[in-house]
């Protein structure tokens, strides 16, 4: 099991935006934890501490942070961090209240494995990701770091979709009407999406 970051918060008692500027004079990246039928709490982190874990983590979006405030433990996600326009230094952070009741929409990063022995790329196609993330809806406590799909089997014209990748335990697409296309195997310059299968019946 994924050990959840640790982010150690203040309380703010001021909220607006020259509350905001002022913490961030003092250091510190302003923020807001919300939802889970409870009041919105204002909150401070330490800028540098707050960095170096944004920087560190690629897949902010789908990493469950526990936030000790006060001796409490909070469960949160991150929403938004907005960033300095031109630094990309954190400069606010929404955050939202977990619990373990309810399901939530969490944007999840695509993986893609079996690249080099894939046997469209051998030929010369080309990996076109249609999404490299994919919106899922699951409980707090089944959030995944990743999606796998696998392109072990892919030829060149080929078509992966959601239906074709096996999805982690408890997750669902929260895109439902339609089977989606995740990637394609693209036929490369001069070389038509016919003559590539063709060329995979004659090696058959």
């Amino acid at each position: 099991m994924t050990t959840q970051p640790v982010l150690n918060a203040t309380a703010r008692d001021r909220g607006g935006k020259g509350a905001a500027r002022q913490a961030r004079r003092d250091g510190l990246v302003p923020g807001v934890i919300y939802g889970g039928k409870q009041p919105a709490q204002m909150v401070s982190f330490n800028a540098r501490e707050f960095g170096l874990f944004f920087n560190r983590t690629p897949d902010l979006a789908s990493t469950v942070i526990e936030v000790k405030l006060d001796g409490e433990s909070i469960r949160v996600l991150a929403r938004d961090v907005q960033l300095h326009p031109v630094t990309d230094v954190p400069l606010h952070v929404d955050l939202l209240r977990l619990t373990g009741d309810h399901e939530i929409r969490v944007e999840v990063a695509v993986h893609f494995v079996n690249e080099a022995t894939c046997p469209g790329i051998k030929k010369g196609g080309v990996l076109n990701v249609v999404r490299h993330e994919v919106e899922m809806i699951c409980a707090p406590d089944a959030i995944p770091q990743s999606i796998t799909v696998d392109l072990a089997n892919a030829q060149i014209g080929d078509s992966i979709h959601i239906s074709a990748v096996e999805l982690p335990k408890g997750t669902r697409p929260a895109i439902s009407d339609r089977d989606f296309t995740i990637a394609t195997i693209a036929a490369p310059a001069g070389l038509s999406e016919d003559a590539g299968e063709a060329e995979g019946d004659e090696e058959a």
